[in-house]
């Protein structure tokens, strides 16, 4: 019989200790955003990771002590016990801090892992709260040292002395591309990034490693977040308006975010000089779908249709210039219209796999389509003169005395069809302490464009040929019998087709010397790239690009850290490179090529018992097989030659901390000199020579009304290059426009903050944030001007250099919500 109650004992006890209990939740960071493939281990020896929304769950055993340990590479793990019921199902959201990042089996600070890369980070909140006339990723872009812009309307920069072509932009690993025929600012509409879907932005103007792609001067790398519950979020204003909206399923194992954006540039393009009938219209919509297969492989799809029209109609325009002792005036009556739309597809599917800790591998595969039409015939008839100043006169500040009067006609008929195919394959392996990284990519060009313009130039009833050798009029002296001709004509239609093979191998390794950390990587890149197309000769190129970078943090009491890198930067032809200023596609263009020598010093510390940062750099640039251009606005033509050399230097500064407690904000300075000569001629500025910059970037609130905010955006450009006329030597035209200066500010007041909670306003609590207020753009009314119009007067020959100003003081309303 004891037998009997012995093994009745047994039974029960095995079948009480065999009941279990299931703990579950989420992993957030710091930050809030979701940790996927984190660890979360128990005592009991049974273990499991979280899935790529985050969430976990797992089974214990129940009426037992059990210890829980949360870990992920990158942050300080968490260790805790707890003791459940049979079947209790207990919910634990946990937040791990940042302390360490993994590579290999050496530890860095994942705060450090930046500044290790001279990399610069900008967070979603701050990117969506500063004002700007085209607020965004690119608006805040343009208050760092070393990224310029004269114009407030476009999302296009310039870094370190490059033109627009020369950045790189990346969003979830896929590069993305711009429109082609985008002329100026006001036609140019919404940048791709859409900031309500970001979680991550990361840039470097130079010395960037070699996974990154084949441009000379910059990449900016962006992360699109995935969502963790239901949420969204929805902005008006005069300018437009967006909306997000994002969700999970309820296995966790999908998630989605999808965001709208509408904008309207008429509340700028209505305050400017000329009086028009304007309508633009750009609107946008982007998604981003995750699914989580198993803990080994998931998938991503990020899909974006932008559709652009733009139709202007102009009236009338002056612009006064000169000085005070000589003012002078331009006054244009316009007839005819623009209409421009550009349609943009773009998609692209990437799946993630990893076996193991040490190994993981991603495949991407878009596609990206845009249809664009430029077709415009504007009759402009002009007079140029002189200002009437007589302050008792009806007519004071209109044209009294005309020493000049043409006409110009100006037409167009251009459109672009593109299609690109990109394949890629990207891996990362971790052996013992070294991390190699590796990818090879496909992709395939074909682009079709026709191009047909025309510019016809009239002054005081004469009409004006191209200044060619074939049409010099030396009459009386020998008859002239040239044809009529318009001043400037292009023609052109071109089925270019360009095939490229890319691939990179990068290795990271970390080491003490003595008590000071050292942190290594060199990589390699190569592209060869094979054009061909209808009457074009089949050309095949490569280049080779090797890469470096090494970082040193002393064992100081300071806390400092010194980089250096450096190394090759080939830029391959894009389409828009290979054709000249005829139109004619030139496959035989080689790729540009620069040499970057970049050093950085960042100092953290503290002041007034909050942290700050002071990051500096600086950087030599040598360009090789340059490929001269011009720009018009934004629009970048090239003389598809590599027949001229180049430079630039320069200093980066940046502060930035808690200048007011619990908010960041910085300060910037920057120092740039770029020159380029032309065969054996001697060096002149290039069209982005930008001298001096000075940009801050300040957040603030009243101690007595926390939630009344301000929100400033200051930058000064000392002045580009002025370009030159048409059929001009630019040699002879080295002057430079004003410098650039302007101020954005917002007021907002915070309706509902995540940490109020009103009970007399419950349909307020459904709601995270609720801000209201308004924006000044261009505040102290500064007649900033991005190009300069040459006018022509065929009695004197003297060409006007007449400054075409951006946009003046403008006002908006702004509500924006979250959920």
């Amino acid at each position: 019989m004891k037998y009997f109650y012995s093994l009745l004992l047994f039974l029960v006890s095995s079948f009480a200790f065999s009941q279990t209990a299931t703990v579950q939740g989420l992993i957030f960071d710091e930050n809030t955003n979701t940790i996927a493939f984190a660890n979360i281990s128990s005592s009991s020896s049974n273990g499991t990771i979280s899935d790529n929304s985050g969430f976990y769950q797992l089974k214990i055993p129940a009426d037992q002590n059990v210890e829980l340990k949360i870990s992920y590479i990158g942050f300080k793990p968490i260790t805790l016990k707890l003791k459940l019921a049979p079947n209790q199902v207990e919910e634990l959201n946990l937040v791990l801090k940042t302390n360490v990042e993994q590579m290999g089996e050496v530890f860095i600070k994942n705060e450090e892992r930046t500044r290790i890369e001279g990399v610069t980070t900008l967070t979603p909140e701050t990117i969506r709260k500063i004002p700007g006339a085209n607020a965004g990723v690119e608006n805040l872009l343009k208050t760092l040292p070393g990224v310029n812009s004269n114009n407030e309307l476009s999302t296009q920069y310039a870094v370190r002395g490059g033109n627009f072509d020369e950045n790189l932009v990346y969003v979830n690993d896929i590069e993305i591309y711009r429109p082609f025929l985008i002329r100026s600012g006001q036609q140019e509409g919404l940048s791709f990034v859409n900031s309500d879907l970001v979680r991550n932005v990361e840039f470097s103007a130079g010395g960037f490693k070699a996974r990154y792609g084949d441009k000379m001067s910059s990449v900016l790398d962006i992360e699109y977040r995935r969502p963790v519950s239901f949420g969204g979020s929805f902005e008006a204003s005069f300018l437009g308006g967006s909306a997000s909206v994002e969700g999970v399923s309820k296995d966790k194992k999908l998630s989605a975010i999808v965001g709208m954006r509408y904008r309207d540039n008429s509340l700028f393009v209505n305050a400017k000089q000329v009086e028009a009938n304007f309508i633009p219209r750009f609107a946008d919509v982007q998604a981003f779908l995750t699914y989580q297969l198993n803990s080994k492989l998931e998938f991503n799809f990020l899909g974006n249709i932008a559709i652009n029209s733009y139709t202007y109609e102009p009236f009338t325009r002056q612009t006064n210039f000169g000085t005070l002792d000589d003012p002078r005036a331009l006054l244009v009556f316009y007839e005819g219209e623009e209409e421009n739309l550009y349609e943009t597809y773009f998609g692209a599917l990437k799946a993630t796999y990893k076996p193991n800790e040490n190994y993981s591998g991603r495949f991407i595969a878009s596609a990206y389509h845009t249809k664009e039409q430029e077709h415009f015939d504007i009759l402009a008839n002009y007079r140029l003169g002189s200002v009437s100043t007589d302050f008792g006169s009806e007519n004071l500040g209109e044209v009294e005395f005309t020493e000049g009067a043409g006409s110009q006609f100006t037409h167009a008929r251009n459109n672009l069809d593109a299609l690109i195919f990109n394949f890629q394959h990207l891996g990362n392996y971790q052996i013992d302490e070294h991390l190699i990284e590796y990818g090879a990519r496909y992709s395939h060009e074909d682009i079709r464009d026709r191009l047909q313009e025309y510019e016809i130039v009239d002054s005081l009833g004469f009409s004006i040929r191209p200044p060619l050798p074939e049409f010099v009029n030396d009459q009386p002296y020998t008859s002239f019998e040239a044809p009529l001709e318009a001043f400037q004509s292009i023609r052109a239609i071109n089925s270019t087709r360009i095939d490229r093979l890319t691939a990179f191998l990068q290795w990271s390794y970390r080491t003490n010397l003595g008590k000071s950390k050292i942190w290594m990587n060199a990589g390699l890149r190569t592209q060869a790239w094979r054009i061909s197309g209808e009457d074009i000769n089949s050309s095949t190129q490569q280049v080779w690009s090797p890469r470096a970078q090494i970082s040193l943090k002393p064992d100081w009491d300071k806390d400092m850290l010194f980089r250096l890198s450096g190394g090759y930067y080939h830029q391959p032809p894009f389409y828009r490179e290979l054709r000249d200023s005829t139109g004619t596609v030139i496959p035989e263009v080689k790729a540009q090529e620069s040499i970057h020598i970049v050093a950085g010093n960042d100092y953290s510390f503290k002041m007034w018992d909050r942290p700050f940062k002071l990051v500096t750099e600086v950087y030599y640039k040598k360009m090789n097989n340059v490929n001269p251009y011009t720009i018009e606005n934004v629009r970048i033509r090239y003389r598809a030659r590599n027949d001229a050399e180049a430079y630039a230097y320069g200093l980066d500064m940046r502060l930035n901390g808690e200048f007011v407690p619990g908010t960041e904000s910085w300060f910037s300075f920057g120092y740039l000199k770029t020159e380029e000569r032309q065969g054996d001629r001697e060096y002149i500025a290039r069209p982005t020579d930008q001298r001096l910059k000075f940009a801050a970037l300040f957040q603030d609130y009243i101690p007595a009304i926390p939630k009344l905010k301000l929100y400033l955006n200051l930058v000064y450009n000392t002045g580009l290059p002025g370009g030159s006329p048409q059929f001009e030597d630019p040699y002879d035209f080295q002057t430079r426009l004003p410098d650039y200066q302007r101020v954005d500010v917002g007021f907002f007041y915070a309706l509902k903050e995540p940490s109020d909670n009103f009970r007399n306003k419950p349909w307020l609590n459904i709601f995270k944030n609720v801000d209201v207020g308004f924006e000044v753009f261009n505040m102290f009314d500064r007649l900033n001007s991005i190009t300069n119009t040459f006018v022509r007067d065929a009695s004197s020959r003297n060409q006007f250099a007449i400054p075409n100003f951006l946009s003046p003081r403008v006002f908006n309303l702004k509500l924006s919500a979250r959920f």
